[in-house]
């Protein structure tokens, strides 16, 4: 097998400005310096033409381009715009009435950026092998489901609806023109913009051409922030689907600790989330934390056991604002079912006009937070009543995102004890095994 190319998906915008740092190809001519690009008539105006696809190749490997206005952190707390730098092949297509820049490129160079935007290039050797397996393997099975759902046609539904309940899963059914965006709803690529230390390009060299496998096929290698002490199962954040090496584990190193709860039970799962269990993922060591958590990612502080108090105004406004529906005052909050790492996959809000049960995992946290709680996996205070209406919400939480699969900050708390990649890929994904073909 040959080393391939993938396309990933930058921007999308009306118009785009770039900067062409040295000599590309284009439309049969030279070109360099600065460009704009521009939605017009349903085309791509550029120098006065317009085009239905435009692709500037360059003419050395090493020449880059640079992308202005790019939003990341899409929707969370510390979104911003950057102007970022890629080398490869720049390409612009039409997609719903704007225009979409595609970066194509190798994937091994593509790994090298995101092992370097997803945690710090001063992370252990090992944490790094490991991570760059992971987002390979990833990387391959999102290509394959990105085949199998161009063939299904438009069959998949990310969604059901009734009267009572609104049940939504994201994933990346939404990625159509190209393999993955460059945002953390895929994985967070960031071009040469974080530039590599000999570290980060040593890890992608030693696993280059690894996957992780299970049963003949490539496995769909999901990993989080910080799973809060216990992984979740596949099917609780996503569309209803069991994978063995995605099952709930314990995050834990002693043996006697490594033994998971049933936290589908409600009592189990207030007790973990109240107690805070100890895991690997649970430490305040900055210099293990600055490996995983970028500058913007560390404004996030407290995130293995977290708070947030809603007043009754605020919670019903919230809640108003995010479905565009009027729940009237919020009576109760009520998990409805749990995963096995306790995030609350169905919640039921009673409010006094409405009352309707949602999920999964997202749009439980996009629901109850101005950008996203950081995850499900919490239990609910309620202050007191006055002709029956809570005046408050306590919300108490664990963990940052989905947890499914590899926990980043658990993996590095492994690495810095000296466990090697192939332990700590071992001990996330059960029953896979490593190999290589490239």
């Amino acid at each position: 097998m040959k080393e391939p190319e993938i396309s990933v998906g930058i921007v999308n915008a009306q118009e785009i400005h770039f900067t062409l740092n040295g000599n590309f190809f284009a439309k049969g001519e030279t070109v360099y310096g600065e460009q704009v690009v521009c939605f017009n008539e349903g085309g791509i105006l550029w120098n006065n033409n317009l085009y239905r696809e435009l692709t500037f190749t360059p003419q050395d490997e090493q020449n880059s381009f640079s992308l202005y206005d790019v939003t990341i952190g899409i929707n969370f707390h510390w979104e911003r715009q950057e102007t970022q730098v890629f080398l490869g092949t720049l390409k612009f297509v039409v997609h719903e009435d704007k225009i979409t820049a595609i970066n194509q490129l190798p994937v091994e160079d593509y790994l090298t950026s995101v092992i370097s935007s997803e945690m710090s290039a001063t992370s252990s050797l090992e944490l790094l092998k490991a991570h760059a397996v992971v987002s390979r393997s990833w990387l391959f099975a999102q290509i394959e489901k990105r085949k199998a759902m161009n063939n299904a046609g438009n069959e998949f539904f990310p969604f059901v609806k009734t009267k009572d309940e609104y049940i939504r899963w994201y994933d990346r059914e939404d990625h159509t023109i190209f393999d993955v965006c460059a945002d953390d709803h895929c994985q967070r690529y960031q071009g040469i913009t974080k530039a590599s230390n000999a570290t980060v390009a040593e890890a992608v060299r030693a696993t280059r051409g690894q996957l992780l496998m299970y049963d003949n096929k490539v496995c769909d290698a999901r990993f989080s922030k910080c799973c809060g002490g216990a992984t979740e199962e596949f099917g609780y954040c996503w569309e209803d689907k069991s994978y063995p090496y995605l099952t709930a584990i314990r995050d834990a190193e002693e043996e006697e600790h490594r033994v998971l709860p049933d936290l589908t039970l409600e009592k189990e799962a207030q007790h973990w989330i109240r107690k805070a269990p100890q895991s690997f993922c649970d430490t305040h060591d900055a210099k293990i934390l600055s490996q995983i958590l970028n500058n913007y990612d560390q404004e996030t502080t407290d995130f293995f056991r977290w708070h947030v108090r809603y007043s009754q105004q605020e919670l019903a406004e919230l809640i108003r604002t995010k479905t565009k529906t009027d729940y009237g005052e919020i009576i109760d909050l009520i998990p409805i079912e749990r995963g096995k790492s306790g995030r609350i996959c169905k919640l039921k809000i009673v409010g006094t006009l409405k009352t309707l049960t949602i999920g999964k995992e997202l749009e439980i946290r996009r629901t109850l937070s101005d950008t996203h709680l950081f995850s499900s996996a919490f239990i609910v205070d309620k202050g007191e009543l006055i002709d029956g209406i809570p005046q408050w919400f306590f919300i108490s939480g664990a963990g940052w995102g989905h947890g499914v699969g590899l926990c980043q900050i658990g993996a590095a708390v492994m690495g810095e004890k000296g466990y090697k990649y192939d332990e700590i890929l071992l001990h996330y994904y059960k029953g896979a095994d490593i190999r290589r073909f490239y």
